[in-house]
């Protein structure tokens, strides 16, 4: 190419007077030209000399050049870019070899994306060190991994989706539902700049897949985000929006929603975009557990995205399929499903497993079934055997019905709309808060009662929260009906068979005494997180009257939220709660006390901050010692309340704050919010958390706490409506624009297309 086409790296526009050694040179710069204006181009035609067989001619021009052309009857039509765009650029060879510019089409009929142009499949192989807009997009990525510490895969992550063969696909949406659905999360994020969302467009820059998720969801996966359940029921059951749900559950056993999307298709490149978004949005911490569907797109997916959790089928997602894969069975469906119950709750190990299964599948005759292969196939997924080591948490039933999945089905039937349902994902987020709330309130006020003199049953009544402890204290009712017998006893363990004579089944226990490890055959605390009635019985007839800490998951007591771990002599355990539940109880008087006046309000908040600072020192004294060293912090907190348009300012002592600006509100998509007015001034300083900043508008409660132990005060106040509960947030996601790392939505698009 003659040097006078680029100068100092900038692309200018095409000009009569410029010449190229080679079409393919001409073509080159005319992509380069095309990536720096905003459009994607195509080899339009090509002309060859009948006498020499070189080419002589050649015509270059926009992706949307020419009008779309296709028989009515297209089985499997594909989307197509053209609109009948002229822009273009044709080049010829002179004598010489050289190639010039014979004409050139400046005006496009459609909208230029410079932002967005390395989407276009001309522009996607370029090298990376010249794309400049792919570069702005690594260096958002880079931004974004300091706060989400560390986005270690964008390298391996952005081939592997930039390969894949099916992305242009679209969300199948109503006319203006793509408007409404950005505007709603602009809306949630003025409301709470910590809710997340992020847009993934496909190639004609139609949207493919979204996702969202509220503050308070990324705040309970900071705590329960040892188990998730990914559900894609609605999806693969055809429903009108295809939504897909992230879900957890609390201390409570209520469900908690860690998320939701709405996705195109099941391609890998779908479930990759959606584990990772979801990653980050979660601060870049894996769960321990994930449950899906059978679904080998999800599988890739979750093995490339979460490589150290354990990826899990839900049993219900296994067991509803199996009269829809076997029908032809029907005749045999009781007695076939009494032997696949025994093969995959009674097999003790893995080896009896296997040989129930393949007698079971010879006496049918299933094994040319190619589902029942891949069962076989993914047997470490979903077979109760292989699940020594794992923890569901309750998210893995054998019925849907049973599952905290099945909550979500009130709010959405198979003709809802996605206008109806944005109105209800309000709904959702209330009643979740609500409930929540009421469970907190009732542990702090209500001793359960106890129904027995078992140890056992005292000893965990101060340590589970209500609903757990309810759940356990039938098991230990249950131990009465409970006969054991020693089967099998060497230098370690002790194998004993119990008859449970409640369903007339009998169950092995596995003693480890001198490590205090205890398995049972029934799996309960695999699967609900709490010992069973087998075990109970067991640890009673061995002399041992107290629950072994490891058998008491700091999720389902009183002491979930807390920072700390429960510890492991159990005394203390008790202890703490005990003072845990004192303390709110306390807490809330001084709240009612307190807000009566100014004045009252000012000497309560001082007393805590005092308190708090104290409590500190107290309980991290080495780590203070260290803070008042180098501590440089003011003594003024300003506390700023707005509601209804009437502001005022509180100053208030404060040892520990370093500031209290208020949150900012987000400017719009893909931008980022400025941290602070006085962010310049900054520059070079480690930021330090916020310790109170308090906002009300419109009725909503904002809350921003860098460190609350009691299980987040601001859920506990029983006179505060369930709209008030909803706002508490990490500080991890403090100032982040939810897409300034992904998609950016493009401008003056139509129907699905996303809006400016």
């Amino acid at each position: 190419m003659d040097s006078n086409v680029i100068m100092d790296n900038a692309i200018i526009e095409p000009r009569d007077d410029m010449e190229f050694d080679s079409h393919e040179d001409a073509y080159t710069f005319y992509k380069e030209y095309a990536k720096s204006v905003g459009f994607g181009t195509a080899k339009l035609s090509s002309r060859r000399s009948r006498a020499s067989r070189e080419f002589i001619d050649a015509k270059f021009s926009c992706i949307r050049y020419g009008n779309k052309q296709q028989s009515d009857d297209a089985i499997n039509p594909r989307p197509s870019p053209k609109i009948g765009c002229k822009a273009s650029m044709h080049v010829k060879r002179r004598q010489n070899g050289k190639w010039y510019i014979y004409s050139f089409v400046k005006e496009h009929n459609h909208e230029l994306l410079p932002a967005q142009a390395h989407f276009f499949r001309s522009h996607r192989n370029a090298d990376t060190l010249k794309n400049d807009v792919r570069v702005r997009r690594r260096k958002n990525l880079a931004a974004v991994s300091k706060l989400f510490s560390a986005y270690q895969n964008v390298d391996c992550l952005e081939s592997y989706m930039r390969n894949q063969p099916d992305k242009g696909r679209s969300l199948v949406l109503e006319p203006g539902d793509a408007q409404i659905l950005l505007e709603h999360f602009m809306q949630m994020q003025e409301e709470n700049p910590r809710f997340f969302y992020a847009v993934d467009l496909n190639e004609e820059h139609r949207l493919r897949n979204v996702f969202w998720v509220d503050a308070k969801g990324v705040e309970d996966y900071t705590t329960f985000g040892d188990v998730v359940s990914f559900d894609t029921t609605y999806f693969t059951n055809k429903y009108k929006i295809p939504l897909v749900f992230f879900i957890g559950v609390n201390h409570h056993i209520q469900p908690t929603l860690l998320g939701c999307a709405l996705i195109a298709d099941e391609t890998h490149y779908t479930f990759v975009w959606l584990m990772q978004t979801w990653l980050i949005a979660m601060g870049e911490r894996a769960p321990r557990v994930i449950l899906s569907d059978q679904n080998n797109a999800i599988k890739v997916a979750v093995a490339a995205i979460f490589p150290g959790t354990h990826h899990c089928y839900c049993l219900w997602h296994v067991l509803e399929k199996i009269p829809r894969q076997l029908e032809f069975l029907s005749m045999w469906y009781d007695t076939f499903m009494a032997k696949f119950n025994k093969c995959i709750y009674k097999s003790w190990t893995e080896e009896q497993f296997e040989r129930r299964w393949w007698k079971l599948i010879n006496r049918f005759n299933l094994r040319e079934l190619e589902w029942v292969q891949s069962l076989y196939e993914d047997r470490t997924h979903w077979v109760p055997t292989f699940m020594k080591d794992v923890s569901f948490a309750g998210l893995s039933t054998p019925l849907r019905s049973e599952s905290l999945n099945s909550v979500f089905d009130k709010y959405i039937q198979v003709e809802t709309s996605l206008i109806d349902f944005m109105k209800r994902y309000r709904e959702i987020l209330e009643d979740r808060y609500e409930e929540e709330a009421k469970a907190n309130f009732d542990a702090w006020h209500e001793t359960p009662e106890l129904k027995s003199p078992s140890p056992f049953e005292k000893q965990m009544s101060l340590v589970y929260t209500h609903e757990i402890f309810k759940k356990f204290q039938v098991e230990v009712l249950g131990a009465a009906a409970c006969h054991l017998k020693k089967e099998n006893e060497d230098e370690t363990i002790t194998i004993y068979t119990v008859k449970d004579f409640e369903d007339n089944q009998n169950y092995a226990v596995e003693w480890n005494e001198s490590k205090l490890d205890i398995y049972c055959s029934c799996r309960s605390f695999e699967y609900k997180g709490y010992l069973c009635r087998h075990a109970i019985v067991v640890l009673q007839m061995s002399g041992v009257f107290n629950i072994p800490s490891k058998y008491i998951l700091q999720r389902w007591t009183n002491a979930a939220k807390s920072r700390h771990s429960i510890g492991e002599r159990l005394d203390e355990v008790q202890s703490k709660v005990r003072r845990f539940n004192d303390l709110c109880r306390r807490a809330i008087i001084l709240g009612e006390e307190g807000s009566l006046s100014p004045e009252s309000y000012n000497i309560a908040l001082c007393a805590i901050k005092e308190a708090l600072k104290q409590c500190a020192i107290v309980n991290n004294p080495v780590e203070n010692d260290a803070r008042n060293m180098t501590s440089t912090t003011p003594a003024i907190c300003a506390v700023e309340v707005n509601q209804c348009g009437n502001s005022s300012n509180e100053i208030v002592p404060d040892p520990k704050v370093t500031n209290g600006n208020k949150a900012p509100r987000r400017a719009g998509a893909g931008k980022e919010v400025a941290s602070n007015e006085n962010s310049s001034s900054n520059k070079g300083k480690v930021p330090q958390p916020e310790a109170v900043n308090v906002g009300i508008q419109d009725g909503f409660l904002q809350m921003e706490m860098s460190d609350m132990r009691p299980a987040q005060l601001h859920n506990q106040f029983h006179n505060v409506v369930p709209t008030q509960l909803h706002n508490l947030v990490p500080t991890m996601f403090h100032n982040v624009a939810s897409t300034q790392f992904h998609n950016v939505a493009s401008t003056n698009l139509h129907e699905n297309r996303l809006p400016r």
